[in-house]
């Protein structure tokens, strides 16, 4: 199973043992018969998501001038904790106490696209705002011990990552454009987080490529899945990296040629599916190419399909 899912490394915040070894070797973090609690696995997401966070807004600094925010939007669905990690991460980093904050929590893989539409507008409604957006899950605090399949493809499906970026009215990098948002009918138990004794339980059903592969073929649903866009004028495909079988279900209902994908799978490959980070890993690539019409387009929890337009500026 690991071998045909398109997955070659996916990381991980949880600490090696003493000796180095796996998190899931006799003496780590998932150790012993009783694995650990909702409460220790938070206490990591509390210390690792900042840290994590923090990481990507210091590589995006190193791209692009970051001050003068005015706005912090951050994304995560993988920990809970009080004060937030926004209020954790504006801290650290010294933003002043005037700065605007917004904690989108427990949308799932959709939450970078909810995310960035947000900052969009805010923008939209103050020219000046400069707002700072972050997207960082731990999916590897929820590992189960189950035999069953499904839960196992799920598990072996995520990894941990973060991603930044910085939406202002300058004209630079890609610019959002209209959103757009949708839900396949009757498969709102397809996709969810259960929240247990032991951390959070996800449920991807093995049905959900075939359940998005039918709905667009629906041309209603297709239609809004690309905010009414036709899938061959379309040069940019952002597509969330949910799965091989996902991407190759939206190839094959879009007729979309090999390469249309390519940044998806590529994301794929070198981090596995990071829930909300993974779309903007797949629009960062997407820089280093021109985009006259570009969609991003991420499933989730619902089962909704979210999106928006994108060209490079």
């Amino acid at each position: 199973m690991a071998a045909r899912s398109g997955i070659a490394h996916r990381w991980s915040v949880l600490p090696p043992t003493g000796a180095g070894g796996s998190p899931v070797a006799s003496d780590g973090f998932y150790a012993g018969a009783d694995l650990p609690g909702t409460a220790a696995r938070m206490a990591l997401y509390a210390e690792a998501a900042p840290a994590l966070a923090l990481s990507a807004i210091s590589d995006l600094s190193e791209r692009v001038d970051l001050g003068g925010i005015t706005h912090l939007v951050v994304a995560s669905c993988t920990g809970f904790v009080a004060p937030g990690i926004d209020q954790r991460i504006a801290r650290t980093l010294g933003l002043a106490p005037t700065v605007e904050r917004l904690l989108i929590g427990f949308m799932g893989c959709y939450a970078a696209i909810t995310a960035l539409r947000s900052a969009r507008h805010i923008v939209r409604s103050d020219p000046a705002a400069r707002v700072l957006v972050v997207t960082v899950e731990l999916s590897t605090l929820h590992l189960q011990a189950v035999d069953a399949l499904e839960p196992l493809l799920a598990m072996l499906q995520f990894g941990d990552g973060a991603a930044a970026a910085l939406v202002t009215a300058d004209v630079a990098g890609l610019a959002i454009d209209a959103p757009f948002a949708t839900t396949l009918p009757e498969s709102d138990a397809l996709i969810r987080w259960d929240i247990t004794d032991r951390g959070f339980a996800m449920h991807l059903s093995g049905e959900v490529p075939a359940r998005i592969a039918a709905g667009l073929n629906d041309p209603d649903f297709a239609q809004a899945a690309t905010g009414g866009r036709d899938p061959a004028t379309i040069d940019g495909w952002a597509v969330h990296a949910g799965g091989r079988s996902i991407l190759d279900a939206v190839a094959q209902a879009f007729a979309l040629p090999e390469r249309a994908l390519a940044e998806s799978r590529a994301v794929l490959n070198a981090n596995g599916n990071m829930s909300s980070a993974t779309l903007m890993f797949v629009l960062a690539r997407m820089f280093d190419r021109p985009v006259d019409r570009g969609v991003a387009l991420a499933f989730g929890p619902g089962l909704a399909a979210e999106g928006f337009g994108f060209h490079s500026a």
